[in-house]
Parts: structure tokens; sequence; C-alpha cells
């Protein structure tokens, strides 16, 4: 039985202006963004959103400034309510929560880490990071048992009594996600946390954060308008423009086959070599280790193959995941799945690239 997702967002559409419920079928019949301003004075925000976010994964909503993925994060807690749609959490429709349901979600639910920090001025840092616990009633035992072991976790230990102005900027954000881990909620949420921090305190934070997941497991909603971040967390990826989910699915999927120009501008940009894995060029199956050279792990990038093949084209490695052999992945393919896809010419008589794949799994089965 195939899992429910943990947060379903289902035909979300937000507009802002004196009527939007009367655009919503405007835009349904095609009225674009620039239109509606200039025909209605309604701004379109968000677009026949459908994304299914899971439990125990890092769902990452990407886009440039403008695209909506601020405004979709703030429709999870109410902090914005949509003009149509649905929010499901654990398949209740939150969408549409006020009073003692929505403070409940709030503080029992949803934790939320914000880009510059929200951290309280006049209190310390273990006081900001108790906040959660005491708002919804919890002894001040409690509170402070969790306040101080997040700390300690997050490398904070003896910075309890400081006031946030005196620590840097990445050990504010680091109570920033302390408070929301302390919190016990089952959904965090993210917004652009570490977009005003130095690049170095952002790459730390970015291992902290997968480092703290793998414990954790939790349900993590991300927004950044950065690739490269995106790439390094993101189980599931969300790619918006101008209010409109222009492509979603698993990163390396959408590297290898990006949807439409506009995705391939942003591949454009990246170090295939540095951000594929072994496993989106493998061929899939049921192998043994017999005429490899070695065994690689799923997770490793193509740059860590180039250097272990030393750069011979005609090497294969056996593929590991969680112990167990997955796949093999060749060299050839390695250097194929690097070149740009605009570049790349199939051969006649050639079997496109998926369908050999799904051929050759089924001969190693066999």
């Amino acid at each position: 039985m195939t899992e429910h997702p943990k947060i379903a967002i289902r035909n979300l559409y937000k507009i802002f202006g004196s009527d939007p419920e009367a655009m919503v079928p405007k835009v349904k019949e095609g009225m674009g963004k620039a239109e509606l301003l200039k025909e209605h004075s309604h701004v379109l925000g968000l677009q026949d959103i459908n994304v299914d976010m899971r439990r125990g994964e890092i769902t990452v909503i990407m886009g440039l400034s403008g695209s909506g993925k601020s405004t979709l994060i703030r429709h999870l807690n109410g902090l914005i309510k949509p003009t149509a749609g649905q929010i499901l959490l654990d398949g209740t429709d939150v969408a549409g929560l006020t009073g003692a349901p929505l403070r409940e979600l709030r503080r029992f639910r949803m934790s939320m880490v914000f880009q510059n920090f929200a951290l309280m001025p006049h209190m310390r840092v273990q006081q900001n990071v108790e906040m959660a616990q005491r708002a919804r009633g919890d002894s001040e035992a409690d509170a402070r048992r969790n306040a101080l072991k997040w700390l300690e976790r997050l490398g904070l230990k003896g910075f309890e009594s400081y006031y946030p102005q005196q620590l840097s900027g990445g050990m504010q954000q680091r109570v920033g996600i302390a408070r929301a881990l302390a919190s016990n909620s089952d959904v965090m949420l993210m917004d652009e946390a570490f977009s005003a921090l130095d690049p170095l305190i952002r790459t730390d934070m970015q291992n902290l954060l997968l480092e703290l997941q793998k414990e954790l497991d939790k349900t993590i909603v991300f927004i950044t308008h950065d690739l490269d971040e995106s790439l390094k967390i993101a189980d599931h990826l969300v790619i918006l423009k101008d209010g409109v989910v222009v492509q979603q699915g698993e990163p390396q999927d959408i590297i290898l086959n990006p949807a439409d120009n506009y995705i391939q501008k942003f591949v454009n940009d990246i170090n295939l070599a540095r951000v594929l894995r072994a496993e989106s060029a493998m061929i899939p199956g049921i192998v043994t280790n017999s005429g490899t050279d070695g065994k690689v792990d799923a997770d490793d990038n193509l740059e860590h193959l180039i250097a272990r093949s030393q750069g011979d084209v005609t090497r294969s490695f056996l593929v590991m995941k969680d112990g167990v052999p997955v796949g093999v992945v060749k060299m050839a393919d390695v250097f194929k799945a690097l070149v740009p896809r605009g570049a790349r010419r199939e051969q006649p008589g050639e079997i496109p690239r998926r369908d050999q794949h799904d051929q050759q799994q089924q001969e190693h089965a066999l």
C-alpha cells in the first residue's frame, strides 16, 4: 500500500486583491498574471499548485524572487489563507483553520525557522529555545531540560545565558533551529533559513541539517532560491516560476531531464560531476560484482567515480546502497551523463537511454 503524504497540496490558488474569489474562474480559463493585473488589478500569487510532501523527507521549494515560494510555505501554517484549494495535513484540511485549532497547529504540529532568525532580543538564548514549550503550557523543568539538550546538540553549550546580539549569525541560526526542534513538531518549515549566512557557515548549516535529519526523520519544507543548496538537501524538489510549478521530482531526474528551457538554464550553471550521483547513471537490476572494478556508494557523486576510475572509460563499478548491490555503473555512461543535454544526439537505431536501461534491467533479472 502506498503511504499517504504527510502534506498534500491540492489545486491551490492564491490571488491578492479586492475580490480574489471572483478571479479564480478567469485564471482557470487561461488569464495570465500580467493580464490579471492589468485588467482587474489583482495579483496572481499561486496557480493550481499540486504537491505531495512525504513524511521523513526534505521537500525543497525553489524559485527566483517573486516566484511564490514564500507565499506557498506561509499557507502551510495558516499565515496566509488560500483563495481556493486544499492543504491536507495527515488527511485533514488545515486551510480553513482559525482560533484554537490554528493555534494548536502552530504550537504542536509545525515549527518555523526564518531567514532573519526571528529571535527575541530581550530573551537569553535558553529562553528563546524554551519559547514553544512554555507557550503551550509545558512545565518549566521539561522546557529547560529539552532546551539544554538541543543547545548542546547544536554546539551551543555554554551560551545559554547570552543574548542573541552577542552571537554570530551562524550561532543565531543554530538557536532558531534548536527552538524549532525543541517544539517536537511533526513538520519543520524553513523559509530561506540559510540565505543570510556567509558561504562557509551556510555549508556548515546545510551539513548540520542533513545530519539531524538522519536522526530525526522529520518532514521538512525548505524554501530557497539557490539551486546548489536545493540539490544538496532535497529529497523532492519543486521549482516555481510566477506562481506555477514548472517541474517537480527527484533532483537527479530534474537535472538529467529538464522540463523546459527555464529549467535548462538552471542546470547549465551547475557542475554536473559534483551533483549527479552514481545511482543516477547506473544500470539498475540484480547484479554481482563479477567483472567490475570495485564498489561505490549510490550517493557518491560522479566526480568521485571519475577519480576512482582514473578517467578510464572502460571501467565499471558495483553500486551499493545500504550495504546491498543495486546496480552497475559504467564509466562510459558516467561521461555521457556529463554531456550537456542540448549536445546529446541519439545515434540511428540506438535505443533511447531510459528504454535501454529498462531493457538491461530486465536482462539482469532473468
